[in-house]
């Protein structure tokens, strides 16, 4: 095995690195002991959890929050080095342990994990603190090694400096005598007007590695007579193992073991390919005697019917019956949304290690505490004997934040299986997360408006019906009086000055397809009915779009600031040239989520047969002070190819039961050459950071939607759209 560590190595050029790097690899023994000298030596300072200066004068963030390529991890660094002075090019991010005592998400808890844009949030003060501290401790060494004031000290770029008389150190040079120094209870923080890294562009701190090949992801781990797990699942929700057959399995070359665990059986060999053709020539009966076997059609089918019904009341201001009764206009509309994968670029994995000193886990690791807790309960050890590593994640979009802990889980099952007697390295391959993971809930929405002799909006009725995500989760307390806080959100919160609005939501509790938050969670279909719906109510009232949402924000001016940002830097209100043969129109949207507002601007294309072009988004933001310009930007582009192509292309669907995408030609993402041109233009703030990951998918689908409708005259009420029926 140490070959094959080498060889990697090599490859992917570690062997450049530090021994920090090393530690990926290196398990308990010679190595890592090694390791770790090593690291305590170039680590003399470490003024709290977030924060190590070395004598050689790095300086390590330690991120408590995962990186999946959203910029995670150079958004916290950028926090701690404005408040240390710090030289950006001598900082580096190593992700933190499973410890919730030290590292737990503030906006959640008691408990350590990423998700909803929390982390730039959560961790604002808290990071600002902990750079100055680690700044106040290198002031006091310097102002006793020198005998000056502390008050007389310039600290700039990583340099400790004396005006007066000249003299200066490092941060390596201070670092140990700054390790001496009391830790001070109370920090004065920056004045925003003296930043000079936040607020900036500053190069992201995992680029490099992501493109010389040293980062570090679950499959870069190879441990010393580990085998690789692939999983045979069933085929429906709910079946299990009946029977299998392991005799083919077993005679591939390559193939160690075939195990029974509760999710199915697994596989196990000395690399990956191996244990895929083992999972080919095994036979499995499944029991599907309690199997879920409806299709997507027939649940649908069964919302419909439960949307003509009274659901539990999320959210009643005034009376909507009294108001609907006295208008003399009514406006309804129903809207559906399928199932979606999650489908990041990194299917599920995971490497599991059980010893005598405890387990040890190695993956893109989302949600530290509800994981280490579920290893403990299992392997019947107390928490703090499950140590998991966080690498880089390839991507999430909530799918790696498991409430389940599910590959996790399964992983571990295996493990036990074999009685530990050796690592494990889980594998998914793309068919098993499309066919036997977690997925965005399907939902279908009714509304209803009142629009009275007046010619006002004088009320709205919401009806959400879909499957609860937080019910019999570690989060199920978020559920109130029945009403699962994801489900509704973006509708029961709408900011628009609607005297009587009643939202109501119905939880149908005998659908078994797994469910789990998708990038923006409720807001990736509330967003959708209810701005795609506004616009109806505006043609409905003989308004303007525009108009009509700014007069009903009078009470939320950020929604306001926002929506007339996007708007006049889009050109509302002014004329598209228009080709023969082709249609073109311009829609908007403005959407709440994740205490950030983003607004969408859209311009289509729609020729005569229906082939749609979205040729420009523009976006405006309020997500409070920007830590990263460049990453804010980066995320709201990023947002909008992944609204599109969920817009567009992506559906789950079920006939009986089964699962029928597997792969990209069945679920398709959105293609280079269908992305729009897309501005960003953020509104300039020194309120705290708000979230940024997933704020920018919401409003995107309904301004296409709208602009499509604008240039067409037909509703979208269904997703995906489907572009046959655009031709004119």
């Amino acid at each position: 095995m140490s070959d094959i560590v080498i060889e990697n190595l090599s490859r992917r050029r570690f062997l450049q690195g530090s021994a920090g790097l090393t530690l990926g690899f290196c398990l308990p023994g010679l190595a890592a002991a090694a390791a770790k000298t090593g690291k305590a030596a170039a680590a003399a300072f470490e003024p709290n959890a977030f924060l190590r200066i070395g004598t050689d004068n790095s300086v390590t963030v330690i991120a408590k929050h995962l990186e999946m390529g959203q910029g995670t991890h150079t958004g916290l660094a950028t926090i701690v080095a404005e408040e240390l002075d710090a030289d950006w090019q001598t900082v580096q991010v190593e992700g933190a342990p499973a410890d919730a005592k030290r590292y737990n998400n503030l906006a959640w808890g008691p408990a350590q994990g990423t998700g909803g844009s929390s982390a730039i949030a959560n961790s604002w003060t808290q990071l600002r603190q902990a750079g100055a501290t680690g700044r106040a401790m290198l002031v006091s060494a310097a102002a006793r090694r020198w005998r000056v004031k502390a008050a007389e000290i310039v600290v700039r770029d990583g340099v400790v400096s004396h005006p007066a008389s000249g003299r200066k150190a490092s941060f390596g040079e201070l670092a140990a005598a700054a390790a001496k120094e009391t830790v001070p209870t109370t920090v004065t923080l920056k004045d925003p007007a003296n930043f000079r890294l936040i607020g900036q562009k500053a190069r992201r701190r995992d680029s490099d590695a992501k493109t010389d090949g040293s980062a570090r992801f679950t499959q870069d781990i190879f441990l010393p007579g580990m085998l690789v797990a692939v999983v045979a699942h069933p085929p429906t929700f709910g079946a299990t193992v009946k029977s299998f057959d392991a005799s083919k399995a077993k005679a591939v070359k390559g193939v160690v073991d075939v195990v029974q665990i509760p999710q199915g059986v697994a596989v196990l060999a000395k690399d990956t390919w191996s244990a895929k053709l083992g999972r080919d020539a095994l036979s499995v009966i499944w029991d599907e005697s309690a199997a879920f076997k409806l299709g997507s059609d027939e649940i649908l089918a069964r919302y419909q019917a439960l949307a003509k019904t009274p659901g539990l009341v999320a959210t009643q201001v005034g009376e909507f019956d009294k108001a609907a009764a006295g208008a003399t206009k009514m406006v309804s509309a129903t809207y559906d949304f399928p199932y979606l994968a999650h489908a990041a670029m990194e299917p599920m994995n995971c490497v599991i290690r059980l010893g005598a000193d405890g387990c040890e886990v190695w993956n893109g690791e989302q949600m530290q505490t509800v994981d280490q807790h579920a290893l403990a309960k299992l392997f019947g050890l107390p928490p703090e004997q499950v140590k998991i590593n966080m690498l880089f994640a390839g991507g999430s979009f909530g799918r790696r934040a498991c409430k389940d802990s599910d590959y996790v889980m399964e992983a571990a099952q295996i493990v036990k299986a074999i009685n530990g007697k050796a690592p494990v390295k889980l594998v998914w391959l793309r068919e098993d997360d499309m066919r036997g993971g977690y997925y965005r809930p399907l939902f279908h929405h009714a509304l209803e408006a009142a629009i009275d002799g007046q010619g006002q909006l004088v009320g709205w009725r919401h009806r959400l019906v879909g499957q609860s995500i937080l019910t019999g989760s570690p989060f199920a307390a978020m559920v109130k009086n029945g009403i699962d806080a994801v489900s509704v959100e973006g509708a029961s919160n709408l900011p628009y000055a609607i005297p009587n609005l009643q939202v109501e939501l119905h939880t149908p509790t005998d659908i078994g397809v797994p469910v789990l938050w998708w990038r923006s969670v409720g807001s990736s279909h509330t967003a959708y009915s209810t701005e795609v719906f506004l616009d109806e109510v505006s043609t409905a009232m003989g308004k303007d779009p525009l108009v009509l949402r700014l007069q009903l924000l009078s009470g939320h001016p950020r929604h306001a600031a926002v929506l007339k940002l996007a708007a006049d830097k889009a050109g509302w209100g002014t004329p598209l040239k228009e080709e023969a043969g082709e249609r073109r129109g311009r829609g908007l949207a403005v959407h709440e989520s994740f205490n950030s507002i983003v607004a969408h601007v859209a311009e289509v294309t729609v020729k005569k047969d229906g082939s749609l072009k979205v040729d420009r988004v523009v976006c405006a933001v309020d997500c409070g002070t920007v830590v990263n310009p460049d990453n804010v930007r980066s995320q709201l582009e990023g947002s909008v190819g992944f609204a599109l192509g969920a817009m567009l292309h992506e559906a789950i669907t079920l006939k009986e039961g089964r699962v029928e995408q597997g792969n990209f030609d069945t679920f398709p993402l959105l293609r280079i050459n269908e992305m729009p041109q897309v501005e960003v233009h953020m509104v300039p703030s020194n309120a705290a950071p708000t979230g940024i990951g997933e704020p920018g998918v919401p409003s995107v689908a309904p301004a296409v939607a709208n602009a499509i409708t604008a240039a067409t005259g037909k509703r979208l009420r269904r997703l995906p759209i489907q572009t046959s029926e655009l031709a004119a």
